[in-house]
């Protein structure tokens, strides 16, 4: 006998959500079903947070009928406090309040009575694992710690509807397994648990998902059933003699290519439909690479179905002049370490990036990563150690050392007072840019960026993607030798953190030197080497593909860069946790 169906916990009818002249949503008709984990997904602006705010009853739909657990969102909206916990994107913690005082003011929101709220407490402390933390300011803990309190607030009396709205942006890969496994022990207990993320590899491990674009409902149903559709259509060409950049750009300019991205020393692509891949076999062939089929993932029918990525040539790199400082090391760290206090945020770090290299910084959560960053951006000074950064040292050039490099920094840094127009024409004078040649850049990157619907709005009223796009646009406006992105992409959408990446790619191929983190481990896949940090110190340093052979357990085996992050500081935490039991010894 075939099993029911699960109860369906939210029905939408015919929504649509209408602001001024802008349709966020038209006519979404779906059911998301309790005890199931759902994955909401799609571009900037598709609508997303709109739907989650819609669903928790914080605003009413224009037109049609949300249902939660058969109460209607408008007729029924004083009942939802009890049956929806509502994570949002900026989730409102207090910095200065402790995590235990952030924890009893929201159960007093809710109006929880004292013997109540502490069951849930500690429930909730030993379910999320701050139990240890519970004196520690909310400001002080990591972003991995920061979103496990959000997700404790949010389930504070026991509801039985979950909106997560993308809790792992910004979070490290082991982090957000942590996260992750929480909310799979949620959906066992009969939670309905909607999480919308930019992780379309979290979107694939969903059981069903949700796909929004430009407020249309462009697909429902298990992430398998999507990626079926370019079965066939996905390859990888493996060992490319020469450039695989160059060899990126070419495939991406092919008309029968909808979309690829580098992967180590090799570059996936995925065809569009009904295209033969005699194109990419030639390419193979004159790049020396070997041609192989591969299993199509989520991401890659993901960017099919909205019709591609942006294609291989940077328009921004086009107009970037040849770059050569003639130095054996662009960036040069040597025990390069920093105190506050008592605590050490960067210890002993030494590293060197070549001219042209693409190089990242990874790690979890306060590893040091961003710390390092400030040091060699000439916004904080070293306790100890040496830093180099076009030839200049650090701590007597720091001025001039700040001329030749652009810094995006990982929280958006733009002036919310000054309208876009003016943040540009600001960053530019500060870069010693002035008159035709500052208005020429200024031009240059509302083209390239296409900000020009956006020049007399505050940098806070963009889209999250058109952010980091003025963010990077500011950063490059004077045309800088040596790049530094702070987690550039945290939180956009998979199409923008392509076009950030043919970008990228675009500048290193004209003598730019890149220095980058992130918490995608995707793009980590795009550097020529990989610095991993684990508590203040770099604990490995090699290229992806060399990372990745290193921790895999058997012979064949291809881990991801995400398993190769998580076994390598799995190991690093082993042996730091033997170390007192040897000493001892």
């Amino acid at each position: 006998m075939t099993p029911a169906p699960p109860a369906a916990a939210v029905l939408l009818a015919a929504v649509t959500k209408q602001f001024g002249a802008t349709q966020a949503l038209k006519g979404l008709t779906t059911a998301i079903h309790a005890g199931r984990l759902t994955g909401l997904v799609g571009p900037d602006g598709a609508g997303k947070t709109t739907l989650m705010r819609l669903m928790a009853g914080l605003m009413a739909p224009t037109s049609g009928r949300i249902g939660i657990l058969g109460r209607d969102t408008r007729r029924d909206a004083g009942d939802l406090a009890a049956l929806v916990g509502y994570m949002p994107q900026r989730f409102g913690l207090y910095e200065d309040l402790s995590v235990m005082e952030n924890l009893r003011l929201y159960a007093a929101l809710r109006g929880m009575v004292a013997r109540q709220r502490d069951q849930a407490l500690d429930r909730l402390l030993t379910f999320t694992r701050l139990g240890p933390f519970t004196p520690r300011l909310a400001g002080k803990l990591s972003g991995g710690m920061k979103q496990k309190l959000g997700l404790a607030c949010a389930l504070l009396g026991t509801p039985r509807v979950l909106l997560l709205d993308e809790p792992s942006v910004g979070v490290d890969p082991v982090s957000r397994q942590d996260l992750w496994d929480m909310v799979a022990a949620l959906t066992g207990q009969g939670l309905a648990v909607i999480w919308a993320t930019a992780y379309l590899d979290e979107a694939e491990r969903c059981e069903s998902v949700l796909l929004l674009n430009e407020g249309e409902l462009r697909f429902a149903g298990p992430p398998a059933a999507l990626t079926g559709r370019i079965t066939h259509r996905c390859f990888r060409l493996r060992a490319p003699r020469g450039d695989r950049r160059a060899l990126l750009q070419q495939a991406l300019n092919l008309p029968s290519v909808c979309d690829g991205v580098i992967q180590g020393e090799a570059v996936r692509l995925v065809l569009r439909q009904d295209q033969p891949p005699d194109a990419i076999q030639a390419l193979a062939r004159a790049a020396g690479a070997q041609l192989e089929a591969v299993t199509p993932r989520f991401e890659d029918a993901f960017v099919d179905l909205l019709g591609g990525g942006p294609g291989g040539t940077s328009a921004l790199a086009e107009r970037m002049p040849p770059q050569d400082l003639a130095l054996d090391f662009v960036v040069e760290c040597r025990h390069l370490t920093k105190r506050f206090g008592d605590f050490v945020a960067t210890d002993e770090v030494t590293f060197q990036v070549r001219p042209g290299e693409i190089f990242g910084l990874l790690g979890p959560n306060g590893a040091g990563k961003s710390t390092t960053f400030k040091m060699l951006c000439g916004l904080l000074k070293p306790s100890s150690g040496e830093a180099r950064v076009a030839g200049l040292d650090l701590r007597r050039a720091s001025g001039q050392a700040k001329g030749r490099l652009g810094y995006m920094a990982q929280k958006f840094s733009l002036y919310g007072l000054l309208s876009v127009r003016q943040n540009l024409a600001f960053y530019a004078g500060v870069q010693g840019l002035e008159g035709p040649l500052k208005r020429e850049r200024i031009a240059e990157m509302v083209e390239t960026f296409q900000l020009s619907a956006f020049l007399d709005r505050a940098p806070e009223e963009l889209p999250l993607g058109y952010k980091q796009r003025l963010a990077l646009a500011c950063a490059l406006m004077h045309r800088p030798p040596v790049l530094f992105l702070d987690e550039p992409t945290s939180g956009v959408d998979p199409l923008t953190r392509r076009e950030f990446w043919t970008h990228i790619n675009g500048l290193v191929r004209k003598g730019v030197t890149v220095m980058v983190t992130t918490h995608f481990m995707d793009e980590a896949e795009y550097c020529d080497r990989i610095a991993l940090m684990v508590q203040a110190r770099v604990i490995a340093l090699d290229t992806p593909d060399a990372l990745k052979a290193a921790v895999a357990l058997h012979p064949g085996e291809e881990p991801t860069m995400e398993q190769a992050f998580i076994r390598l500081i799995e190991r690093t935490d082993a042996t730091l946790a033997a170390a007192p039991r040897s000493e001892a010894a």
